[in-house]
Parts: C-alpha cells; sequence; structure tokens
C-alpha cells in the first residue's frame, strides 16, 4: 500500500510542495521544463520500497509558488530552494537523480553543497561547464540549441498555452511518449493540468532566462549560462559520485556533451540507451531503475 504524503515546506520566501513516499535513506528527485513532481512517480514507488523517496515541484511549477519577477529564477535562489527544503526535511545527505532542468539545478546546487550530496544521478544533462562550451563553441549544439533563443520573445507563453497547450502536447508530451514511455493518458492529463494556472508557462520560461541559458543570439550574447556564476573554478570538479544515463537519440543535447566530463568527474560511470532520447528516464525506466540500484550499491 503507498504512503505518499503530500507536504508543504515554507522556505526561502516561497511555499514548496512536495511529495514523499516511504522510508530509510533519502533519494531526492527533481524534474525537469515543463514538468512537475508526478513525472517520478514510478520511480517513488519503486524506490520508496527500501529508500525516503522524495519529489519537489520546483520553483513556479504546479503547487509551488509562482513568482512572476524573472529574477527570482536565477540559480542562487534555486539552489537555495533545494538547500533550505534538506534542511526543513533534517536531511544532511541525499541521493540526488535528475533530468532535464532538474539536472542542471541539481548540478548547481551539488558543486555549490557537495556536504549534501551522497550521490548524483543525472540523465542526459552534462555538468554546466561542458555545456557553456557546447553552447559557445558547437555548432551543431548550437542549432540543437536554437529553439532557447525563441523563449526570449514577449509573450511566447501565450503562444504555448494556446488551444489546450496544442503546442506543448506535441512539442513536449508527444515527444516524451515515445519508443515505450511509461506515460498513461492518465499521467498524460495530470501533467497537462500541472500547466493549467495563470503564468505556470512564463515560469518555466524564466527559468532559461534568469540563467541566460542559450546559443550565440547573433546581437553580441556569447551563449553559454550564468549557472556557475560564483562558483570559484576549484570548485568545478564534482566530490561526490556521478552515475551518467544517456539517451543516445537525444536531438537537443548531443554526443559532445560528454567529452572531457571525465575531468570534471574524477568518479563517473556512463550508461548509454540506445534508441532512446532526452527522456530516457519514461522510455527505459525499468533499465533505468536497475542501474541505479546497482550504482547505489557500489558506492554506499
Amino acid at each position: 500500500m503507498s504512503d505518499m504524503r503530500h507536504a508543504y515546506a515554507e522556505i526561502n520566501g516561497i511555499q514548496m510542495h512536495y511529495v514523499m513516499e516511504g522510508r530509510g535513506e533519502p533519494i531526492l528527485f527533481l524534474h525537469g521544463c515543463p514538468e512537475y513532481w508526478g513525472i517520478w512517480k514510478r520511480y517513488l514507488a519503486e524506490f520508496s520500497k527500501d529508500h525516503l523517496a522524495i519529489a519537489p515541484d520546483l520553483r513556479g511549477y504546479n503547487q509551488t509558488t509562482r513568482p512572476k519577477d524573472v529574477e527570482q529564477y536565477n540559480i542562487h535562489l534555486l539552489v537555495e530552494d533545494v538547500r533550505a527544503l534538506l534542511d526543513h526535511l533534517g536531511l544532511s545527505k541525499v541521493t540526488v537523480v535528475c533530468q532535464d532542468w532538474g539536472a542542471l539545478l541539481g548540478w548547481s546546487f551539488a558543486l555549490r553543497h557537495p556536504e549534501y550530496v551522497r550521490r548524483f544521478i543525472t540523465a542526459n544533462v552534462t555538468h554546466p561547464a561542458l555545456f557553456n562550451r557546447e553552447l559557445r563553441e558547437n555548432p551543431k549544439q548550437q542549432e540543437a540549441s536554437s529553439y532557447m533563443l525563441t523563449f526570449s520573445i514577449p509573450g511566447v507563453g501565450a503562444q504555448f498555452e494556446a488551444n489546450d497547450f496544442a503546442f506543448m502536447r506535441q512539442a513536449v508530451i508527444a515527444e516524451a511518449r515515445k519508443d515505450g514511455a511509461q506515460l498513461s493518458d492518465e499521467d498524460v492529463e495530470e501533467w497537462v493540468q500541472s500547466w493549467n494556472s495563470p503564468g505556470a508557462i512564463e515560469a518555466a520560461l524564466n527559468y532559461y532566462r534568469a540563467a541566460r541559458l542559450a546559443p550565440p543570439d547573433g546581437k553580441g550574447s556569447p551563449g553559454g549560462s550564468n549557472l556557475l556564476e560564483g562558483v570559484s573554478q576549484e570548485k568545478w570538479k564534482a566530490r561526490f559520485p556521478v552515475l551518467m544515463l544517456w539517451g543516445e537519440a537525444d536531438a537537443t543535447l548531443l554526443p559532445g556533451c560528454l567529452n572531457g566530463l571525465e575531468e570534471y568527474v574524477p568518479d563517473l560511470t556512463i550508461h548509454k540507451f540506445p534508441g532512446a532520447t532526452h527522456w530516457v528516464t519514461l522510455q527505459r525506466s525499468t533499465q533505468v531503475f536497475q542501474h541505479i540500484r546497482e550504482f547505489m550499491a557500489r558506492k554506499g
């Protein structure tokens, strides 16, 4: 029987909604854009068998406070949200599992606060220093990330919401459901419902805007991001074991993102999934469960 608990934490100037299930050593699951805690439902069910599994709605998403100002989504506040949630829960050490924007935040948190991180598991998102390099120097990655440039256009959020989120259903959910992804019709409608409140899509876009995350714009911006702002270069090296889960058919994050990763991650394990896309955690969940469990057992 599930013991899933919904709760709220008053932290860092916002009210953060989170879900917990299970008991034991904690695992923190961080969702991406434009998602919500429920993207991890099957992971909570699996890992709550012998762990405390926690999945928050990140700032601006679903049932968590949604500030309007872009700068309320700067990386320093997002990192502090994670740290403050762990302190609220009385957790001093966790395994972090993350994907998409949750992984960009996860890396940013873990490099600033390695004392909280027992293990780090990321799906198709590389170290921020390498992603910045690829955005600035790799023409193929620049082309693959060109969609980010549209996120700064005024009113684009309303276009994404039009006709019952028709664009989002095609660009996000249809892609996520490819290749055997574990997403039922009920899952999809709950996901769409998480967008169905004023400002939800704009909040998701504000993550990109505040981070200045984009390829070169042809107007003087060199591309990259400010995700490592305030982090001295000697702290860029991971002081925790990292498991990289990599869907080889990802059209948005290309293999160049992995080049040089071992320089920043001395304790690195990579598992590649042929045919899986950016949504490898949904498309290969059973295999991912196994790899996470094996990694956690080895890196106890």
